[in-house]
């Protein structure tokens, strides 16, 4: 009796590595800013890419992002990202700033139109500023080779005539010289996997990166769900339901449903994450340790 051999099995294709990176806002009181930095040394042997620092819609945090984000860099050795805007503030301004953060080593910004300033009811571009984000990244070119991330919004910017407009936008931001986009944090998994294809159906070619937000308390996530123009999906206030004065089964269903959601991702070949932290690291941690990411070492200095 002649002996079957086993058919030789196929190794299967590996996947990439699982990159990570966070967000964080400046702080307005000593307290927040203990937090703060609690959670950026919790997070910091995470490795991750970068960490990004928001800026005030009006540019009112311009200092406090700026010190953040080069203390970031001298004490923990992260590559750090401030957000610059076209808000308040002409070009020669923003280009000033910009030469001073690569005068000083720091190579990333997160460019983006930004938000109307406070009371205002629309967006008017700043005389002699850059009018939108796509004139912003045209113009951080000039001053240095940036590594420049902009804003993605799977389910249309709010203020978009319509999804198809929006693309065509994403388009010429990175075109213009981005390379990557951060998205808008969802939870609808499908929504972002149908606008990847969107992307790639139009030519993008630059990473896609989801922009993930843990779901800490659900009536603050709704505030900036509404405020962003971003859908919450019945499931979820299904699943948060009765919780409003129960923090911890709310923080334990958080973790759940992100880690829900990345897994589901990476199923579908996504190795890049963004985190929005709200300062906090706790949530943001078991995420990544659940997607593998893992503590290392920590050495200081920016290269």
């Amino acid at each position: 009796m002649t002996e079957v051999q086993p058919r030789p099995q196929k190794p299967s294709p590996q996947k990439p590595p699982v990159q990570v990176s966070f967000e964080f806002f400046p702080p307005k009181t000593p307290e927040m800013e203990a937090t703060l930095w609690q959670a950026i040394h919790k997070l910091a042997p995470l490795k991750p890419r970068f960490v990004s620092v928001t800026y005030g819609a009006d540019g009112s945090t311009r200092d406090r992002t700026h010190r953040i984000v080069a203390r970031i860099a001298a004490e923990t050795g992260l590559v750090s990202a401030p957000h610059l805007t076209c808000v308040g503030s002409d070009r020669e301004e923003i280009k000033a700033i910009a030469r001073t953060y690569r005068d000083e080593g720091i190579r990333h910004i997160v460019a983006l139109r930004g938000d109307p300033p406070q009371g205002a009811t629309r967006y008017v571009p700043h005389p002699g500023g850059y009018a939108y984000a796509v004139d912003l990244v045209r113009g951080l070119r000039e001053v240095a080779d940036f590594d420049i991330s902009v804003a993605a919004y799977p389910e249309g910017h709010p203020e978009a005539p319509n999804a198809d407009f929006d693309l065509d936008y994403l388009k010429r931001k990175l075109d213009a010289g981005a390379n990557r986009a951060i998205t808008q944090f969802f939870y609808d998994t499908e929504n972002f996997l149908r606008f990847r294809d969107r992307c790639v159906a139009r030519g993008i070619t630059a990473p896609i990166v989801p922009g993930i937000l843990p779901i800490a308390k659900f009536r603050q996530m709704l505030n900036f769900a509404n405020r962003a123009g971003a859908s919450v999906p019945q499931w979820l206030h299904e699943r948060f339901e009765g919780l409003d004065d129960d923090p911890d089964t709310q923080r334990m269903l958080g973790a759940s449903v992100a880690i829900e959601q990345v897994a589901t991702l990476r199923r579908h070949g996504i190795s890049e994450f963004h985190f929005y932290t709200l300062n906090r690291a706790e949530l943001t941690f078991a995420i990544c340790y659940a997607l593998g990411v893992r503590p290392q070492p920590v050495t200081g200095g920016q290269s």
